[in-house]
């Protein structure tokens, strides 16, 4: 039963991302459909991203309060509404009305998800099961790269987003079918005290969790983090420190597959469409194969969380600094080591959720879950806008004026927003440890 209520919820996630990315592949189509210019197509995706972060910590209170299944379902029904009337906009303008209602669905589908896994599965495969909805979720890029672009093509822009928006529908009426509360409920206990599972204290990274541990009520009292307080969870120092994890890892990955990935590599590195394609998509192929190792060690070594998101982010700069600072034009092997590394990103910012996760109650895990996604979608929606405009700014704002200097100059902005990200994070990594000096509890460290 476990794995259909997962299952359901994953499919649904699939086809949020599906409304989330459809521009990533059919941006240049857009573009001349709505007769826009690149900044103002970059709309398209900011609306959805704006409306997502805007949404996030309502949606962990909502999930909190009435539960994964009426939010998953209901939010299916809103990426379905969305995508209709993107596939039957006669305007501009309310093409965006139907993006900003896809991002609205889409916004409280993945946080209703982190909700649900935990009472569903035990506390030391939570980890791994995040990393593969996460990953399996990503799929919806490759479906948007792939089946939805062909079909574009082959049976025209309204004939495919409708064929998205009915598909959803479905989804969303088996979703509200299928999906129920797992056996624990909430009913499982929070650590004894704060500090324990902060992940930056000593002891055994394996121990089991203890069912009879007693709940932090009064810990939880004086952290300001009752369950009736939407923002009670952004007091704690280290769900801060998950957000700022959250802002510096997975925006590069976002971006690539939201919407400039694809023009960038046909535009600024002359690739063939049906190898762009493949190459935008080749991030979700690298959330499968190494999500799962992000999964293991972030359940395995909790002491090492924030490390394994740093390498990361920092790999993420060197390698955006090579392919845009490359002479001529960027040899196809070195852009699959780029896409291979922005896939490591979207796995680093799941370990995020687990970092802000293991300092809060359960009953808080919606909120906090909520305060950590806003960070990757505000980068996100940054950059995404950024590239529009540096773009314009160039004169290259429709798509026979791209170019490759015009892409690289745009492009860079990826890695100053990095370096911000992990200065945050080792701002918020060191309050967390001094916050905790000296008042660590000595048992050991749960898996949660």
């Amino acid at each position: 039963m476990r794995l259909l209520v997962w299952g359901t919820a994953v499919v649904a996630y699939v086809l949020a991302v599906v409304g989330r990315s459809a521009l990533a592949a059919t941006g240049v189509t857009a573009a001349q459909r709505f007769d826009v210019s690149a900044a103002t197509l970059s709309l398209l995706a900011v609306g959805s991203l704006a409306v997502y972060a805007a949404l996030q910590i309502p949606a962990g209170v909502l999930v909190d309060r009435f539960g994964a299944r009426r939010l998953i379902a209901g939010g299916a029904v809103l990426v379905a509404v969305g995508q209709a009337i993107l596939a039957l906009a006669p305007s501009f303008p309310v093409a965006v009305i139907g993006r900003v209602l896809a991002g609205a669905g889409d916004a409280v589908t993945f946080v209703s998800i982190l909700r649900l896994v935990p009472t569903w599965f035990a506390p030391r495969r939570v980890p791994l099961v995040n990393q593969l909805s996460g990953i399996l979720g990503q799929l919806g890029q490759a479906v948007s790269a792939i089946p939805l672009a062909a079909l574009v093509v082959s049976d025209g822009w309204t004939a495919a987003y409708l064929s998205a928006a009915g598909v959803t529908g479905l989804v969303a009426a088996t979703a509200f079918l299928i999906l129920h509360e797992g056996p624990e409920g909430n009913r499982r206990p929070a650590p004894a005290t704060a500090d324990i599972a902060r992940g930056t204290s000593a002891g055994s990274a394996t121990a089991p969790w203890r069912d009879d541990r007693p709940a932090p009520a009064t810990a939880d009292i004086a952290r300001g983090t009752s369950a009736g307080s939407a923002t009670a969870p952004w007091r704690d120092n280290t769900v801060r420190l998950g957000f700022w994890c959250h802002v510096a890892s997975p925006f590069s990955g976002n971006v690539w597959g939201l919407l400039w990935g694809f023009p960038f590599l046909v535009a600024g590195e002359h690739l063939p469409g049906d190898l762009a394609r493949l190459l935008t998509s080749g991030v979700v192929v690298v959330n499968v194969v190494i999500g799962p190792l992000f999964g293991l060690a972030s359940g395995r070594f909790p002491h090492r969380r924030v490390a394994l998101i740093a390498g990361s982010v920092v790999a993420q700069v060197v390698a955006w600094s090579l392919v845009l600072s490359w002479p001529g034009t960027v040899p196809w092997p070195v852009l699959v080591g780029l896409v291979v590394i922005l896939g490591s990103g979207g796995s680093a910012s799941l370990v995020a959720f687990d970092v802000a996760r293991s300092a809060v109650a359960p009953s808080q895990v919606g909120r906090a879950s909520g305060v950590v996604n806003v960070g990757g979608f505000i980068s996100s929606l940054l950059v995404v806008a950024l590239v529009g405009v540096l773009l314009d700014l160039q004169g290259a704002g429709a798509p026979a004026d791209w170019t490759t200097t015009a892409f690289r100059v745009a492009m860079a902005v990826h890695v100053p927003v990095a370096l911000v990200g992990l200065a945050g994070m080792a701002l918020a990594s060191r309050r967390v440890r001094q916050r905790a000096g000296g008042r660590v509890a000595p048992e050991p460290v749960p898996i949660r």
